[in-house]
């Protein structure tokens, strides 16, 4: 296996995977996470039970196809965390990845493979997914871009389901050039060319900031979009009640994860880390009417939330509480981070608006994400402040 002290590649051998000899990518690498299908390759969805029973793919996940055919060449599987059900990064039986930006923290999951390849430069791409926040939360970790595309905009063909209703294709690059790359390959242009310039600032969201040193970093890293913008936020309330909205999504996305994997996982029985493991339980004791009323605040929420930022808006908020927990925090502060990080992460899954995140604080001499939620299918106009800011 090629750089086996990172923990992040899948221990597969070699394929050859058909790819362009030119295209806008050409000559860049690509890893891919272990939740979509290459040709040739095991879909293994980083827990040893389903790799025992996963033969070589005979097709490949549509997105990753568009990336060969513009000239991207395969250099291998990323792991990922067991099922993509979790944020931290740490997978019971195959180890926790290197985060190349803060080697003592945790990258941050389930894109934890791919994310750990970008920051230590192995990789110049890398795919990921964002369920409740596995794009976002690992790039704000990383010191690395990292979009939520509009839910549904991007498709998930030959995909590990986790939770239908909140999954979306993601990805990793090493820098906004190429990020900005990698969308033009996925991403037909937005439909509504408004500009996104009316900057929005909420106290309730940013108060989610775990302390004072984390808060100044976070203001240092606004105002830089503020500047960038030259204009100020307008600071509002938020429209809705935070602790309804982290409820609506924990208990629709686990009753999501139960729909798509109970049957699996009641069937094969895989050894499941504990934090896994709890979580497909909770699912499973999810009922259908507790589903369906917390889908119907859901609706609301993201009623509000489109209503808030019109067709111009840009909602600034931390991406996640702090910078990445040290891995030898014990698992019930990691458990509790992730808690809070659920808070400020659920607002785009909820609504399935996209929210990109950019490495523009740091604290504790790790990096912090900003995140900026434009309106549905904003998401070219959202990876082009990112390039236009970073590149």
């Amino acid at each position: 296996m090629k750089n086996p002290e990172l923990k992040a590649w899948c221990d597969y051998p070699h394929v050859d995977v058909p790819h362009a000899e030119s295209g806008p990518l050409a000559g860049l690498t690509l890893a891919v996470k272990d939740i979509y299908q290459v040709a040739g390759y095991p879909n293994g969805w980083g827990q040893p039970t389903r790799l025992a029973e996963a033969e070589p793919d005979t097709e490949t996940q549509s997105c990753v196809q568009k990336m060969l055919d513009a000239g991207t060449e395969i250099a291998g599987k990323s792991q990922c965390e067991e099922l993509c059900f979790s944020l931290t990064g740490i997978n019971k039986h195959y180890g926790s990845p290197v985060n190349g930006a803060a080697p003592d923290r945790i990258t941050g999951g389930s894109s934890s493979g791919s994310v750990s390849l970008i920051s230590n430069g192995i990789v110049d791409i890398a795919t990921g997914s964002d369920t409740g926040g596995s794009v976002r939360a690992p790039a704000s970790y990383c010191g690395l871009i990292g979009l939520r595309a509009t839910h549904g905009r991007i498709p998930l063909d030959r995909t590990m389901e986790l939770a239908a209703s909140f999954d979306c294709f993601g990805w990793f690059a090493k820098d906004a050039e190429t990020y900005a790359a990698v969308g033009d390959v996925l991403l037909e242009d937005d439909a509504d060319a408004t500009p996104l310039r009316r900057l929005i600032g909420c106290p309730d969201l940013d108060a989610l900031l775990l302390g004072d040193d984390d808060y100044i970093a976070y203001v240092k890293g606004a105002e830089k979009i503020e500047n960038h913008f030259n204009d100020e936020r307008e600071f509002d309330p938020l429209p809705f009640d935070i602790t309804e909205a982290y409820w609506a999504f924990r208990k629709c996305q686990a009753y999501d994860s139960w729909q798509s994997l109970g049957g699996w996982i009641t069937s094969r029985k895989p050894d499941l880390g504990p934090g896994i493991k709890d979580r497909f339980e909770f699912g499973s004791q999810v009922t259908k009417e507790e589903f369906e009323k917390e889908t119907g605040v859901r609706l609301d929420i993201r009623q509000k939330l489109e209503d808030w930022l019109g067709n111009d808006g840009l909602l600034v908020l931390p991406t996640v509480p702090s910078c990445a927990p040290l891995k030898s925090e014990p698992d019930e502060a990691l458990q509790a981070f992730r808690e809070q990080a659920l808070m400020l992460l659920c607002l785009s899954g909820l609504s399935g608006l996209p929210q990109i995140t950019l490495p523009l604080a740091e604290v504790y001499g790790a990096p912090l994400g900003v995140s900026l939620i434009g309106p549905r299918n904003s998401d070219k106009r959202l990876i082009e402040i990112a390039r236009s800011m970073l590149g």
